[in-house]
């Protein structure tokens, strides 16, 4: 998630052999065709909040990376259905890039003033490298879905 990010990844995948799924938005500026999309997998949505849907029900983890409103929108969708019980998917959230993420948002802020519970800390975690992001993953996952039995989609 991040548009100076899209298709980095996707294109490792792509080179690879991997398939990729891509979950674009009908808009009438930004988005440009991701090449390293597996074709019948590219799916293009008129409204956000059927892309959001199928995000959420396709994603396994969540990575979001410096973006505008779109981004945010998507991220903070996501933070809250897990937040509040409305999706039982509890998946990993990474903010890559903490500098840009904690300059844009203080997150102490909403814990200091009550907004959001302590809890709430364990909803994200600030990366900064790929390296960073692979091992928080592991551990993410290995500590909350293999030590009771669970799977991300549960």
């Amino acid at each position: 998630m991040g548009p100076w990010h899209h298709g980095g990844r996707q294109s490792r995948a792509f080179e690879a052999g991997g398939r990729s799924v891509g979950l674009g938005i009908a808009l009438p500026f930004e988005q440009s065709h991701n090449p390293y999309i597996t074709p019948e997998l590219d799916l293009e949505f008129h409204y956000f909040f059927v892309r959001k849907y199928w995000f959420l029900y396709l994603a396994k983890a969540l990575v979001a990376f410096p973006g505008g409103f779109g981004t945010f929108d998507e991220l903070f969708e996501m933070l809250t259905l897990i937040q509040t019980g409305k999706t039982k998917k509890h998946f990993p959230i990474l903010l890559f890039g903490s500098e840009f993420w904690k300059k844009l948002l203080n997150f102490e802020v909403l814990h200091e003033w009550g907004m959001v519970s302590p809890e709430d800390r364990n909803l994200y975690v600030h990366v900064d490298s790929v390296q960073e992001a692979r091992d928080a993953l592991i551990s993410i996952i290995t500590e909350k879905y293999l030590q009771d039995g669970s799977e991300p989609n549960d």
